[in-house]
């Protein structure tokens, strides 16, 4: 049996990932540039027992910002932004016996190097029966996620589309918006316009936007990403960021620009990407949740496209319960709020709650 854990240059991440149904996500690329962008540690969790196999990227952050002056060799562990999560072989799938022992392993492995909380996104497609492999006590569903079934014929695709968007998007066809796939380079300053501007108007969270060097560590994964844009008369009304891996297209950053707003652009940008992907032979495109997981009106936006849900779950571990306490009582002094409050907030970590 190999127990290991590797940085994103070790070889056995990708050895590993090729005997494996993976994800963008789960690239060493993509979970060094996470890394960089969040000013953590990239890692990644091995076990294999010949065809049995547990596979999970994800972050080393510093608890230095709860702990101030006390400061102590504290961390939490977190998934990269996005769908990451466990990756088991199928032979791992039907040995409980290991996943409970690799389960037992990170655990250990976790109080060991001090990390006294790890929260892990788990992939609501190739993660789909995590909800019955692992103890119900640490699993948390974040909500529902919407995808496309992309071997439906393109008839079906679209009589599984809402009537508003169908009429939507006839209606970008009549006053002449275009789509078309575009290289990333060559357009990414103008996606970062776009992209921000629609930040801004929803008035979205800090986490939510990226600076330019994100978008240039982006072009790093080469032939797994891609840009759509959306143009009338020459000038591009919307775009969107997709990732293309082991037969699943997700649609990752996008936005519309203001003035186009009223035609909903992004409407067609999705109907043309999900036919552009059935004929590139995937399986499915994931378009995603609502913002953290809820049934907001960017989740209802997505259902309009397909009838095909996800749940969505993550991992909660509290691997050192003596030192989660402690990070808790001291956010707990520095909110000046009732220690109980946080405990029993649905917030996780408790201790990185603002206490509302």
């Amino acid at each position: 049996m190999n127990i290991q854990v590797i940085d994103y240059q070790n070889p056995l991440w990708l050895q590993t990932l090729r005997k494996l149904r993976y994800d963008v996500y789960h690239l060493p690329e993509y979970v060094h540039l996470e890394a960089k962008r969040t000013h953590t540690v990239s890692q990644a969790f091995v076990i294999i027992d010949n065809e049995k196999i547990f596979f999970l990227p994800f972050l080393l952050r510093s608890c230095n910002d709860i702990l101030g002056s006390n400061a102590q060799d504290f961390s939490d562990a977190i998934s990269p932004y996005g769908y990451p999560g466990v990756l088991l072989s199928e032979a791992a799938i039907n040995s409980s016996s290991f996943t409970d022992f690799a389960f037992q392993e990170l655990n250990n492995y976790l109080k060991l190097k001090g990390i006294c909380s790890a929260f892990f996104r788990l992939h609501p497609i190739l993660g789909n029966r995590s909800n019955q492999i692992f103890s119900q006590d640490t699993m948390n569903k974040i909500g529902e996620t919407v995808s496309i079934d992309l071997k439906l014929s393109e008839s079906q695709i679209w009589a599984n589309t809402r009537k508003g968007h169908q009429s939507t998007i006839n209606k970008c066809k009549r006053l002449g918006f275009t789509a078309r796939m575009v290289n990333l380079v060559e357009h990414v300053e103008n996606f970062q316009v776009i992209y921000e501007e629609t930040m801004n108007r929803v008035a979205a969270k800090k986490s939510y936007y990226f600076d330019q060097e994100y978008f240039s560590d982006l072009l790093n994964l080469n032939e797994n990403i891609h840009l759509c844009i959306v143009e009338l008369d020459s000038e591009i009304a919307a775009a969107c960021i997709l990732f293309e891996c082991g037969g699943i297209v997700q649609a990752h950053l996008g936005g519309t620009k203001n003035k186009f707003l009223q035609q909903s652009p992004f409407n067609y940008l999705l109907d043309y990407v999900r036919y552009w992907a059935k004929q590139r032979g995937n399986e499915l495109m994931h378009i995603g949740s609502g913002v953290g997981g809820t049934k907001d009106s960017l989740y209802h936006f997505k259902t309009g496209f397909s009838k095909q849900r996800h749940d969505w779950f993550a991992l909660r571990l509290i691997p050192d319960r003596e030192k989660y306490n402690y990070l808790t009582h001291l956010r707990a002094e520095s909110l000046n709020t009732g220690v109980d409050k946080l405990f029993h907030s649905s917030f996780f970590p408790a201790y990185r709650s603002n206490g509302t």
